[in-house]
């Protein structure tokens, strides 16, 4: 039998594995000498055998009996005595953090009789103990026994109304006695149970609730979203209690050591008086801003100051603090290193460089692909008029547009069905993250920075802003009011600024945002998130091993992905150059049905290809551009075979038949294929159909002496798609020799130029090393060898199962967004490998979507490509984290 519980005494910050998150740092702060009441943790190994099995392990009641004794002995007091009652909190605490995602019951040892003690204890203050009691109440009833939050709600809505009361607070002692018997009375209606009186089964019961918190809907969304594996559970913390509900000289609060939003430095944060920690989180009533602690108590002020200086050197981060001030004592509860925007994430990282916490390397490890890609996000045009609806507090930047939706099953609909939407609420709770999900962004009209709303949607990325007070929100009537009398109803659109805070009527606007502007060469482009960026972004390009080239197909996008940072283009499809007004020169080769039919075909197609690549290769000079070879069918030119079958057939009923027509009609039966991605495409096509890979290379050497004539430096690369065979290769690497041989006798000098393949079919990979001994280069290109290795299409899958296997955890993520590191990773590791084997010097880089994804640049590093290629708009985030992936 293992151990399942440790006291906050034996832990500390590294054992998040075993205490999870919450835990490990109550230890941490303890062992840090900090103001923490005691408590213990009960370990995500009891959590996961409980969920494994369906009940506790065994030996958990005993220590957990044990741990209470130890506690009760330090505090003076016994769980749930009548006279002098020890109550306590039970809250989850997994090893990420995920917050207000799992439950949390406050108060556990109150019942009929302990409230009486409590009375005593508290010097006769019979609010505060009928306060605690209703409060414990309406936790346990939701938490432990499945009640809704709004039933509870509702009664405490209607004694308010019938008191004439704005506030909780204005609720006298008798009041709070009341609702405390019409909660128990909820509990025993909805539950068919009435409030358990014995502390201990008030505590096992808990124990349990956090245990079964952690596969609810709202948290396996949390997860799922955030990649947090499903089998690590959470650890449970039982700690002595500690009152912030106590009066006028009590309070609790959130801080952080710097501003979430936007990284500066300064005192941040929330604090609410006489209220325990749930009434900050929820936002139910409007906090105060810390800073307004100082009046309120400059001692606790002054020592919780001195606390977040002190964490935040230990931490060496940003770090997220809640706290009580019980009766003018400061008490601390939890922290963590804090969830921020993307924007807070560079400027914190970049600072803390300058205050010589951690070096440039480690800052590099603080920042991500994803909060790049944030940064780049378009905001509002302030030079466009608007009308401005109020404003609340910037909980969380970026420009979202949408229409207005107030609950989470309206966003997730509308948004399913393609919908932009704001999810509009009073304040969120954790029932709503189905809808934070789906939304653009969240407007709340109650809450601060640290509500659920604020806290949740940083994680997230979403736009956020909270604490609007100007606007009275009125859910049931699927509307709001604000103070001028506008009213925004549901399906209204509106556009929230998370970065100012201000909420506008209708659709503003969007313009580039500061960092793509810097990236674009715009030297107006200025602030501390810029700056910020830049010096990381140097850093990154001074540290990575591997190059990042583009996926670009026009000199326009080559143009823009070198000024992003591109050193080169990895993918050049050049099938993109047959579509709209050369379409119909595809069709006349097509139809040929003589060979100097296709000749001339292909002749009126080489000069249009090669001013394509003359500007491509300008674009990119001193760089290599890597041109695909046409890949898919050349069907996929023509016209769909249903709609020329009936234009034919109405042109035959009018009598006015088009032979062109009748002769593209036929081109398309000829052509039908069941299944085209297995069909005549890529290396077949260009066998099948002499010429055609020849007229490409030609148009692609041609350009290249073109440019050395005009004193430039290209550098082509021509590449073969859907190779499976050496043979197939060889035929091909044959004719482009002998077209090279051709142009470089025309030119009267050498072009430089290499030639390799895609590899994207698992025969391929298996025969990698016979394919190396010709091939100067591999590129991986990682959607094709995904669908082949899987065994489906794309187009067709995403739209059917794709849903279900994400939800039954067949995925933990779409392999078309992020590599499937098992399967189709470990065939990129074996062609590598076996490609090396037959040619040390041999190139190797992907050109799939996969290469510009974070999680996947790392598994390439590793691999020891030497280079991604992604969409010119990610090729910074690949710089980024092709330098992040680097071992340190």
């Amino acid at each position: 039998m293992g151990r399942y519980v440790y006291d906050f005494a034996e832990g500390g910050k590294d054992q998040k594995d075993l205490l999870g998150g919450k835990g490990a740092n109550l230890a941490e702060m303890t062992r840090l000498g900090l103001p923490v009441p005691p408590g213990f943790t009960i370990t995500t190994d009891a959590c996961r055998v409980y969920l494994a099995e369906g009940h506790e392990p065994e030996g958990l009641a005993e220590e957990v009996d044990r741990h209470l004794a130890r506690l009760e002995e330090r505090m003076g007091r016994r769980l749930g005595n009548p006279d002098d009652p020890l109550l306590v909190s039970v809250r989850s605490g997994a090893k990420f953090s995920m917050p207000g995602m799992m439950d949390t019951v406050l108060n556990i040892g109150l019942g009929d009789h302990s409230v009486e003690g409590l009375i005593r204890q508290s010097g006769g203050n019979e609010r505060f103990a009928w306060d605690s009691y209703r409060r414990l109440l309406s936790m346990f009833g939701q938490t432990v026994l499945g009640l809704g939050s709004h039933d509870f709600e509702q009664e405490l809505d209607r004694l308010k109304d019938e008191r004439g009361a704005s506030s909780d607070l204005d609720l006298t002692a008798e009041d709070l006695r009341g609702l405390v018997k019409t909660y128990q009375g909820l509990v025993r209606e909805h539950s068919g149970r009435d409030f358990p009186q014995d502390p201990r089964e008030q505590l096992g019961l808990a124990i349990r609730a956090v245990f079964d918190s952690w596969n609810t809907e709202r948290a396996t969304i949390y997860r799922r979203r955030e990649r947090i594996p499903a089998d690590l559970g959470t650890a449970v913390n039982v700690g002595a209690m500690v009152f912030g509900n106590g009066g006028a000289d009590s309070g609790t609060g959130v801080a952080f050591t710097r501003d979430p939003a936007t990284g500066a430095q300064g005192v941040y944060g929330d604090y609410l008086q006489n209220a325990q920690g749930e009434d900050v989180v929820a936002g139910i009533r409007n906090t105060v801003p810390l800073h307004d602690l100082e009046t309120i108590d400059k001692a606790c002020y002054d020592e919780l100051l001195g606390i977040m200086a002190t964490l935040e050197r230990h931490y060496r981060d940003l770090c997220d603090i809640e706290f009580t001030i019980e009766h003018g004592t400061l008490w601390m509860l939890q922290t963590r290193v804090g969830k921020r925007t993307a924007q807070a994430a560079f400027r914190i990282a970049s600072e803390l460089v300058d205050e010589g916490l951690i070096d440039l390397d480690e800052a590099l490890q603080r920042v991500n692909g994803a909060q790049l890609a944030t940064l780049m996000f378009p905001r509002f045009d302030d030079r466009h008029e608007r009308h401005l609806l109020g404003t609340g507090m910037n909980a969380s930047p970026g420009a979202a547009v949408g229409r207005a939706v107030f609950d989470s099953h309206t966003a997730a609909e509308w948004a399913e069905r393609g919908e932009d939407v704001i999810l509009v609420r009073r304040e969120t709770n954790p029932d709503d993250l189905k809808g934070m999900v789906a939304a653009r962004g969240i407007l709340t009209s109650r809450g601060g920075k640290t509500s659920h709303a604020a806290v949740v949607a940083r994680g997230m990325g979403r736009t956020c802003v909270c604490g609007a007070e100007s606007l009275d929100v009125d859910v049931r009537a699927r509307r709001f009011t604000c103070a001028d009398g506008t009213v925004v109803s549901e399906g209204d659109v509106i556009s929230i600024d998370g970065t100012t805070g201000d909420i506008f009527a209708g659709e503003v606007p969007v313009m580039d945002s500061l960092v793509v502007r810097h990236f674009e060469g715009d030297t107006t482009a200025d602030d501390e998130t810029v700056r910020a960026v830049a010096r990381l972004m140097e850093h990154a390009d001074r540290t990575r091993r591997m190059e990042v080239r583009a996926n670009a197909d026009t000199p326009d996008d080559a143009a823009r992905a070198r000024r992003f940072g591109a050193q080169g283009i990895g993918l050049c499809r050049t099938e993109h150059m047959f579509l709209g007004d050369r379409r119909e020169l595809v069709e006349h080769l097509i139809i040929a049905e003589t060979h100097e039919e296709q000749e001339a075909a292909l002749e009126a197609l080489l000069p249009r290809q090669r001013e394509d690549f003359i500007g491509i290769l300008e674009a990119m000079d001193g760089l290599p551009v890597t041109v695909r070879l046409i890949d898919p069918p050349l069907h996929e030119f023509l016209p769909d075979l249903t709609d020329l079958a009936v234009l034919v057939a109405h042109e035959d009923d009018a009598g006015n038949p088009d032979s062109r027509h009748h002769r593209l009609l036929e081109a398309v039966k000829r052509m039908h294929e069941q299944n085209p991605m297995l069909g005549l495409r890529g290396v077949r096509l260009g066998i099948a159909l002499p010429g055609l890979f020849a007229m490409q290379t030609r148009a692609v050497l041609e350009a290249a002496a073109a440019r050395l004539e005009a004193g430039g430096d290209p550098r082509p690369e021509i590449m073969v798609p859907l190779v499976a065979s050496a043979e197939e290769f060889e035929i091909v690497r044959a004719e482009v020799e002998r077209v090279a041989a051709e142009v470089q006798d025309a030119a009267g000098r050498e072009i430089p130029y290499t030639v390799g393949t895609m590899i994207e079919l698992p025969r391929a990979v298996l025969t990698a090393d016979r394919i190396a001994a010709t091939a100067e280069f591999f590129s991986f290109g990682t959607n094709d060898l995904t669908q082949m290795t899987w065994g489906f299409s794309r187009d067709d899958v995403e739209s059917s199962f794709f849903s279900t296997y994400l939800e039954k955890g067949v995925f933990g993520v779409s392999p078309f967004e992020t590599l499937d590191v098992d399967g189709v990773g470990a065939l990129v590791r074996y062609a590598a490998q076996r490609g090396r084997a037959a040619r040390p010097d041999l190139h190797l880089g992907v050109c799939g979507e996969h290469g510009g994804d974070p999680e996947s640049i790392h598994f390439f590093e590793g691999v020891g490509l030497d280079y991604v290629s992604c969409s010119p708009f990610r090729v910074p985030i690949a710089r980024l984290e092709a330098a992040r992936a680097v071992p340190r």
